[in-house]
């Protein structure tokens, strides 16, 4: 299964259905399963960010209980999307080659990831918490997971 590695906050709030687009530098041409796998390192200061923090609350996580260097969630990674900002009305435009859809940045959302012009949101749906967290050793880009078979 395809996977990516995602530095703790942010892996944990996909994993709880909290966050949705994962932003990126690069697009990517992968559509279906993709395995969420939280590296070892946690950011302490994006967890103190009221929204984020909040969001980990709601959950029962802190800075201090995180999963880490494990798969944490399966999901679908449905689109990517370019992102345009109209920063004067305060709305993230998103386009792909098939849709587009947009939010304002007040959108919890927006806390949660790096919405700068011309980067890429990644579009997760069907987002599956792992029961417990599966032991595994993450790669830069996409790389593939053998700990599952869907």
């Amino acid at each position: 299964m395809k996977s990516i590695t995602i530095i703790q906050p942010w892996a944990t709030l996909i994993a709880l259905n909290e966050k949705k687009f994962e932003t990126r530098s690069w697009p990517t041409k992968h559509r279906g399963p993709l395995a969420i796998h939280a590296v070892k390192k946690i950011d302490k200061e994006a967890c103190e960010v009221p929204e984020i923090k909040a969001a980990l609350a709601r959950n029962g996580y802190t800075v201090d209980n995180l999963p880490t260097g494990a798969v944490v969630a399966i999901s679908e990674l449905k689109d990517c999307f370019r992102i345009r900002r109209d920063v004067l009305g305060g709305v993230i435009a998103l386009e792909s080659d098939t849709r587009k859809t947009h939010f304002n940045t007040l959108d919890k959302e927006y806390s949660f990831g790096w919405f700068d012009q011309g980067r890429y949101a990644w579009e997760l749906a069907d987002i599956k918490q792992l029961l417990a967290p599966i032991p595994a050793k993450g790669q830069q880009q996409i790389w593939n997971w053998e700990g599952v078979q869907l």
